[in-house]
């Protein structure tokens, strides 16, 4: 079992207005109009905020939602127009359907009976699938594209969980990006829905089985009513302990707000998983997007009859941020004491957290995850920025053993946003997926033996592999003397000349580090005659805990100074110079590439904020502004409200500055980031900035936060992006007529 609350931004994947470039452009097309300006005053702790865009926020008011729409429609008439626009499409179309099919989310249980989500090379979204065993085909669970075509929006499947004989699967399903979840449950040996109607509110998943199969817990949400607060959305929440087949509405909340023996604020997360071996029920809290913990103990008995005996076994002070569970103990990973993690053994017989055996102490590595299998402990560790595997047999005093991989690259033992696992305690070995910055992801099973073998799940293509790029690991020296750890993936041979396009990508929040990835994305960047290069400034967790407080909250400004340095350090080393450097990133890596812009202009030629966390002074009004708290502060304090200023890129951007050109992208409907985020940063820097350069605003009314946008969304995207770039730095093929 692991749990991190990534609300606001992993994923990885993880991992979205107009002045144009030219005088004669300008004549030929003037634009949309202006959105008028209409300020916005107020005083914190004596600081007056000026915010001339406030009507923005407002997305569906007629004048606001026109307005949207003519920037919109602007940005594309424009991107269109760029001549390599429409070769680079077709090449990522092409490099993309190489391989015949992309599969994700591999799942097993006993039986051999896998669960998997699978897009084939011709399809343009992921459909769940189960089969038995590795050969032969599989059998169609979910098809979230017959419900597009039913309806005329795309949909995606957000979560699944099979239970544990594998007999049915529980699965969340949503629409056009929104990330509103609906829960239904099939059987996996028909695919009929056998659960009932779709339940809705249940964004968050959070499904864990009774070890008899027939009940689930999960996660939900609360009802709005009209004139609730939008803040009040993620509040209030509940874990339902629900008999498929059965009305919703005799689900028994059994974890959460105002359940006995359980003390949770209105604005905590409750999720419940149970142990395989239907002794335990665990109550995970969790404060928003913070990653420590607060852990209850209940006999599952006792759920399962409604009438929870939940103990507390620590809270947050005790910085566990994952668990296993094993043989009556958990195992924990925490930082307490350790800054790099170190791994704890618990003994359910006498769970006193201080008399906890350390099993991995503290090390120059960084202890990442950890899965239960059984035939051991699996432990994942960060090695520079390279994933290693590690295991620990059950018998006493077994050794800690490192297993060699194919692929000096990354993995995880959980995917935090799905909830999937690598390991079932019921099993032997482990499932990962394992990739690196010049090789594609791959699916192997790791067996009891140490044995690493290919499950062929995932196809190879012909371009999942590519033999003339190569990475460059390097460390940067910032602002203050940290040392920044940056990848660049370049072609070999590269000469070093300062004459290539380059593109540099951050993130640098919630601890979340970037990790060697392949994407055949990347190839036509890179054979459009760029290089790509990723930083992992404070604020991530490359280094562990203390390199992450080290950009956070108040600290914050170590990560843009740190990727600052990382820009300054690739134009110092002639891989490239200031009129053909770009930055790029997402979610919350908007405030990295935001503020790296608006303090140092002049070292970019553009910059791409996708879905970007742009206005921090009023993030916190906004639904998934609570739960963001612990990661950014909060404005009702002073310290919290000076942190947040200087990081919210709207505050920051200055009348008169030539700024370099931007893009910005934003699904329309994104639960975790507001759209007016962009649309207010877009419609300020497009009337402060004096450099003539374009700041576009890509908007799409069919998507969010980028979770369960369609491939040809994706690809369409990211043609516009690349095509941008190109033509904001010079290169020949890009310039529009």
């Amino acid at each position: 079992m692991h749990f991190h609350p990534g609300c606001a931004g992993s994923v990885l994947a993880a991992g979205l207005v107009w002045v144009l470039a030219t005088a004669g452009a300008r004549a030929a097309d003037p634009g949309p109009p202006a959105f008028l300006v209409n300020d916005v005053a107020e005083t914190f702790f004596g600081t007056t905020v000026h915010d001339p865009y406030r009507a923005l926020e407002d997305k569906d008011a007629a004048p606001v939602l026109a307005w949207m729409k003519a920037q919109d429609s602007h940005a594309r008439s424009l991107l269109a127009r760029i001549p390599g626009r429409a070769g680079l499409l077709e090449q990522m179309l092409k490099y993309d359907a190489a391989a015949s099919a992309r599969v994700v989310g591999a799942t097993r249980v006993p039986g051999e009976r896998w669960f998997y989500q699978r897009r084939g090379a011709e399809e343009n979204q992921f459909k769940l699938y189960t089969r038995v065993g590795l050969v032969g085909a599989g059998r169609l669970l979910v098809d979230p594209e017959q419900l597009e075509k039913a309806s005329g929006k795309p949909h995606a499947i957000n979560y699944f969980t099979p239970s544990p004989d594998g007999r049915r699967v529980a699965y969340g399903l949503s629409a056009q990006g929104s990330e509103q979840a609906e829960l239904q449950v099939v059987d996996s040996a028909s695919g009929r829905v056998v659960g009932g109607p779709p339940i809705s509110r249940a964004n968050f998943g959070g499904v864990s089985w009774t070890h008899d199969n027939r009940q689930l817990v999960f996660n939900r949400l609360q009802e709005m009513s009209p004139g609730m607060a939008e803040t009040e959305k993620y509040q209030r929440s509940q874990v339902l302990l629900w008999t498929p087949g059965t009305p919703v509405g005799s689900a028994k909340p059994v974890f959460g707000l105002g359940v006995p023996g359980v003390d949770i604020a209105p604005a905590e997360l409750p999720f419940v998983n149970f142990s395989h071996d239907g002794r335990w029920a665990l109550g995970l809290v969790a404060n928003g997007t913070q990653r420590e913990i607060t852990l209850y103990l209940a006999p599952a008995a006792s759920l399962r009859a409604g009438a929870p005996r939940w103990r507390k076994l620590f809270g947050a002070e005790a910085q566990v941020t994952s668990l296993a569970y094993h043989g009556n103990a958990l195992y924990l990973l925490s930082h307490r004491g350790a800054p790099r993690f170190q791994l704890l053994r618990l003994d359910l017989a006498r769970p006193v957290l201080d008399q906890a055996q350390v099993l991995v102490p503290t090390s120059e590595r960084v202890i990442t995850g950890l899965a239960a299998a059984a035939d051991g402990l699996y432990v994942e560790v960060r090695d520079g920025n390279v994933k290693r595997l590690l295991r620990q047999g059950w018998a006493a005093r077994a050794a800690l053993t490192e297993l060699a991989l194919p692929v000096a690259g990354s993995f995880a033992l959980s995917d935090d946003e799905s909830g999937a696992s690598a390991a079932d305690p019921r099993l032997p070995g482990v499932v990962i997926d394992l990739q690196g910055w010049t090789r594609a992801r791959q699916i192997y099973a790791v067996d009891a033996d140490g044995t690493v073998r290919n499950t062929g799940l995932q196809p190879s293509g012909p371009y999942d592999m590519p033999d003339d790029l190569q990475a460059t690991e390097v460390q940067v020296k910032s602002h203050d003397g940290a040392l920044v750890p940056l990848s660049v993936i370049h072609r070999k041979g590269l000469v070093l000349d300062g004459s290539h396009p380059m593109l540099l990508w951050g993130y640098a929040s919630y601890g979340i580090t970037e990790e060697p990835f392949f994407s055949t994305n990347w190839l036509a960047w890179i054979r459009a005659g760029g290089v790509a290069a990723v930083a992992n400034p404070r604020g991530s967790g490359v280094y562990g805990e203390d390199w992450y407080r080290a950009g956070w909250q108040a600290s914050k400004p170590n990560t843009w100074k740190d990727f600052i340095a990382c820009a300054e350090w690739l134009v110092a080393q002639r891989y490239t110079r200031p009129d053909k450097l770009g930055i790029m990133g997402g979610s919350a890596g908007g405030i990295l590439v935001g503020r790296a812009l608006t303090e140092r202009p002049d070292l970019f030629a553009a910059a791409v904020p996708a879905v970007g966390v742009l206005d921090l002074v009023r993030a916190e009004i906004t639904p998934n502004g609570v739960p963001n708290i612990p990661e950014f502060g909060s404005r009702a304090t002073e310290a919290g409200f000076r942190a947040l200023l200087a990081m919210s890129t709207y505050h920051q951007v200055r009348d008169g500055e030539k700024y370099p050109a931007v893009l910005l992208t934003h699904g329309v409907n994104d639960p975790r980031v507001a759209v007016w985020m962009s649309t207010k940063t877009g419609a300020r820097l497009q009337a402060a900035s004096s450099s003539g350069k374009p700041v576009l605003m890509r908007l799409d009314w069919d998507a969010g936060h980028g979770v369960g946008s369609t491939k040809r969304q994706r690809l369409e995207e990211r043609a516009d992006v690349y095509a941008f770039l190109l033509w904001q730095m010079g290169v020949p093929g890009f310039q529009p007529p």
